[in-house]
């Protein structure tokens, strides 16, 4: 008898990235390549569970590969819910799906790998995807999506950069960047913003609506020496994952999704720090304008750079290849222009059981570097009692009553985050 050819599933799921459709075109190529029969699944886990699947023919992709979104749909179901399972493995076996490739973030991930458990016979390969770059990859080596997503919301930031000098005001930009303060990190990098704030900058210590706010405030204070009333703060909304008990109850209205986590789009982290550095200026007779933007579905179904692109289009043929080569149950990725991959076991956490999450490392020179180039309050700023009259000057405040407000939001920084003071007193900010 001849063999039967295999039939493999493509499954999207969590929120868009760029290049989603470009890795669903590399795929849906190559199987067909191959020989095998493609099935589209339709938004995400939630197809499988409702069984809405259409074959996919090279006519259905063909110049797919530069457009944003995702041609199938996505969704966030979580297939453990309820009895999503047990509905997943019937549409599997009634369609004879033996080969199923997802792409999607790290919830994504750890779902592909629980089916798997599930199905006897069933061979799966995980395409990661996130703009928020936060997949345990190797170093240096981005998920798909981020690049893209950098690039634009840098162009963004350096918008309301221009419009905050014109128009002499504050802009707070909230990043999406569920916990990790990558992809804010980047933007305001790469833009020039005054500041930057994410999660891992505070290390194993807490976080609470106060701390975030005094080191704004404490880079808006720093501006003023300057004569600047206006700039830019590019703000992770991991954050808000870091915030204690009492802050988070502050926020009225706020929802979970399927895998547990709280709606950060809920969450008005930038309206309340506005209205609070507001007030704080107002008492200091420093009256300003703090207007609260959010930067993340702009980004996510943005047309993917040329990089994502091509990136994008490697991973699908390795991920096809993984499985044609009869791997399973793994990630794939690109490392030094070579196909390689990881175990789905190798990507969780041992405590925890979830997939492993990649942090800023603020080690790096590149955060250094990014530290460097802040306007924000730093360590250095407290040696010389000279700059602490200055900066107490513009705080409208004494120098002791400086000290007692400020000093403890760096104590906890390296000094080389810092300007020598030759060197800071040369540069016009």
């Amino acid at each position: 008898m001849p063999h039967e050819p295999k039939k493999l599933a493509i499954l999207a799921s969590g929120g868009p990235a760029p290049g989603v459709n470009s890795v669903i075109n590399a795929v849906t190529i190559e199987a067909i390549n191959l020989g095998w029969h493609v099935l589209g699944v339709r938004d995400g886990f939630k197809g499988l569970v409702e069984d809405k699947l259409q074959p996919l023919t090279l006519d259905d992709v063909a110049f797919i590969h530069f457009e944003g979104g995702c041609i199938l749909g996505m969704s966030r179901t979580n297939p453990r819910n309820g009895d999503n399972m047990a509905r997943i493995i019937e549409t599997l076996r009634a369609h004879d799906i033996d080969l199923l490739l997802t792409i999607g973030g790290d919830d994504t991930a750890f779902g592909a790998a629980e089916v798997a458990a599930e199905v006897e016979g069933l061979r799966t390969v995980h395409v990661p995807k996130t703009i928020d770059n936060d997949l345990p990859l190797p170093k240096g080596i981005p998920t798909f999506g981020f690049t893209t997503a950098r690039q634009v919301g840098a162009q963004l930031i350096q918008n309301l950069m221009r419009d905050a000098r014109t128009c002499q005001r504050w802009y707070l930009v909230v990043s999406m960047g569920r916990q990790s303060g990558h992809l804010a990190l980047g933007m305001a990098k790469a833009a020039g913003a005054n500041l930057a704030v994410i999660p891992e900058e505070f290390g194993d210590r807490p976080i609470t609506l106060d701390a975030i706010a005094t080191i704004i405030e404490g880079a808006v204070v720093k501006s003023l020496t300057r004569d600047r009333s206006w700039g830019v703060a590019v703000l992770a909304e991991g954050l808000i994952e870091r915030l204690d008990d009492e802050d988070i109850d502050s926020f009225p209205d706020m929802d979970r999704d399927d895998f547990g986590h709280v709606r950060l789009s809920d969450v008005r982290l930038g309206e309340w720090l506005g209205l609070e550095l507001e007030r704080r200026m107002k008492a200091r007779s420093r009256p300003m304008r703090f207007n609260d933007v959010k930067l993340g579905y702009e980004l996510r179904s943005a047309d993917p750079v040329p990089f994502d692109i091509e990136y994008t289009r490697d991973l699908g043929f390795a991920a096809v290849r993984f499985l044609a080569e009869g791997g399973s149950g793994a990630m794939v990725m690109i490392v030094n222009g070579d196909f390689a991959s990881m175990t789905f076991d190798s990507l969780r956490d041992p405590d925890t059981g979830r997939t492993r999450i990649r942090n800023v490392d603020v080690d790096a020179e590149s955060y250094i570097v990014a530290r460097r180039y802040m306007q924000r309050l730093n360590r250095k700023d407290f040696d010389d009692p000279k700059d602490v009259e200055r900066l107490a000057d513009a705080a409208n405040c004494s120098a002791q009553d400086f000290r007692a407000h400020f000093e403890e939001s760096v104590q906890h920084e390296p000094l080389k985050f810092g300007w020598e003071d030759q060197v800071r007193d040369s540069i016009d900010f």
